[in-house]
């Protein structure tokens, strides 16, 4: 009877088989980070000024107060689809000129009205932003969030 299953063959069975899977989650996961860098689900590239964007959202915790298409706090407005609720999504002169223009405003100073601080971030950090939430706003969302207020 050659078909029993061995010591020797369970071995030979678990290590193969553990080797194997090694390999192909290996593969799997070099894969996946070399398709994250190289496509985006947005139809706007990730430039350098987007990456320094999420790194001042990031760093300024944005989201503590801010949602992101639906992720984070609800204190502040959703800012995922901002630039479009502003007209600007298209216009990256515009987008940033609007941006820079509200976040030198804040705190408004509105008496019973929430305040945002005033980050005094610098012209590349503002426009890096912008250029972080357009992007944002051009993820394909799959109709999240339900309406244009978020």
């Amino acid at each position: 009877m050659a078909e029993i299953l061995t010591k020797s063959r369970a071995r030979n069975i678990f290590y193969g088989g553990s080797i194997f899977f090694v390999v192909i989650f290996i593969a799997l996961t070099v894969n996946s980070h070399k398709y994250v860098v190289e496509v985006s689900t947005a139809d706007m590239p990730i430039s350098e000024e987007v990456v320094l964007g999420k790194r001042v959202w990031e760093r300024h915790s944005c989201i503590n107060c801010h949602t992101l298409h639906g992720e984070g706090a609800y204190f502040a407005p959703e800012v995922g689809n901002v630039m479009t609720r502003w007209g600007v999504a298209d216009d990256p002169e515009a987008a940033f000129e609007i941006l820079q223009g509200w976040m030198e405003s804040q705190p408004s100073g509105i008496e019973g009205r929430r305040q945002m601080p005033q980050f005094n971030l610098t012209e590349e950090e503002t426009r890096g932003l912008s250029e972080f939430l357009r992007w944002a706003d051009q993820t394909d969302t799959q109709g999240w969030p339900p309406t244009d207020a978020g």
